[in-house]
């Protein structure tokens, strides 16, 4: 991020709490508004594809000690950001909940971690800025890409150019926690490959699908985290690559590639920088678990409601999938990735991934 960048930041944040001054003021009590952020105020736009906020909000007033309390912690954490900004530093969102122990008023310190998360959250919507601007990090992810990407990233030694298949090892080449420092040189890929599980991955990076089929092989490593997810929408966007999201077949699994495609509750109001609508499902269907006669799990209570679920739910509200859900709930089954071994270490990319990626127009 260049250093424009964090000074537009940093001003974005002073300017927040220079709000809470000028409501004293004026007399009137300090507070801040942020859209609810429950089910109940999330709403799927149609024109853009992705989940983003009604018009719902919560107002976190300083009329309540409760409410005091609040916003005490939001402008000690807006005064820690800010210097952050302008020391050119960063942290994590861990180091954020143990650092505020240091701080010189007990009622500022944060009870737990989530709600440390959950005012960063805050602070990204009402200022517009997200959190990998504020220099906050989470915990390392582990997500990576292989396949046919030149790129260059900015690391502590000054700029660097990598080959997301000659210049790393078979764990591929580390996603950062902000893509947004990356800048794509050039690439021979047709396509990125979402993968679940690590498994798969490199069962898919043994087999060379990435060299014999020019895929960007993007490991999600369970539910994505957001660098995973706006390295994928940059793909998508900037190199014309189509997106395909290839998981276990299980709800859960589905909801995978719902926040890689639709995005998700948590960050409805990053949507539109994280999500990637146009993105393909080519994980294990329910169909797939007849046709091939895989090794499977019963369905749980909580899977069957969780079907159920996202029956009612509006991405998934398409013939396709209420077509596979119900089939589903009819087999009462749930396979994973893995079971394609069944069928031989190969069959997944010399069978199962080619056919089902050119059904879709893919290869």
């Amino acid at each position: 991020m260049s250093a424009d960048n964090d000074q537009q930041a940093r001003e974005q944040l002073i300017d927040l709490a220079a709000q809470f001054y000028d409501q004293f003021e004026l007399g009137e009590i300090p507070h801040m508004s942020v859209p609810t952020r429950t089910k109940s105020n999330i709403e799927y736009d149609e024109e853009k594809g992705v989940w983003v906020y009604g018009d719902r909000t919560s107002t976190r007033s300083a009329n309540s000690v409760r409410g005091a309390r609040k916003l005490l912690k939001a402008v000690y954490t807006i005064e820690f950001l800010a210097d952050q900004l302008e020391e050119g530093r960063s942290s994590t969102l861990r180091e954020l909940y143990y650092l505020s122990e240091s701080w010189d008023n007990e009622n500022a310190q944060f009870s737990d971690q989530d709600e440390s998360n959950g005012l960063i959250e805050d602070l990204e919507i009402v200022s517009g800025v997200t959190r990998e601007d504020f220099h906050m990090r989470p915990e390392e992810s582990g997500a990576t890409i292989m396949g046919p990407l030149h790129l260059r990233e900015q690391t502590r030694r000054g700029e660097r150019e990598i080959h997301c298949q000659k210049d790393v090892g078979e764990g591929g080449y580390q996603i950062p926690n902000n893509p947004d420092t990356i800048e794509f040189l050039d690439n021979d890929a047709d396509f990125i490959l979402a993968v679940e599980t690590g498994g798969m991955r490199d069962r898919l990076v043994e087999n060379g699908f990435d060299e014999e089929y020019n895929a960007l092989i993007v490991h999600l490593k369970g539910q994505p985290a957001r660098a995973t997810r706006r390295i994928t929408k940059r793909l998508h966007d900037e190199l014309d690559l189509p997106v395909t999201v290839f998981t276990d077949g299980d709800p859960w699994s589905y909801r995978i590639y719902g926040s890689v495609a639709y995005g998700s509750i948590k960050s409805a109001h990053l949507s539109e920088y994280l999500a990637t609508p146009e993105a393909q499902f080519v994980g294990i269907q329910p169909a797939d678990i007849v046709e091939y006669d895989l090794p499977t799990d019963p369905l749980s209570d909580s899977d069957r409601n969780a079907l159920e679920s996202e029956l009612e739910d509006p991405r998934f509200q398409t013939d396709y999938w209420e077509e596979q859900i119900e089939l589903q709930l009819d087999i009462d089954k749930k396979a994973e990735q893995q079971a394609l071994a069944s069928r031989g270490l190969d069959f997944v990319t010399d069978t199962y991934l080619p056919e089902r990626l050119d059904a879709m127009d893919v290869l």
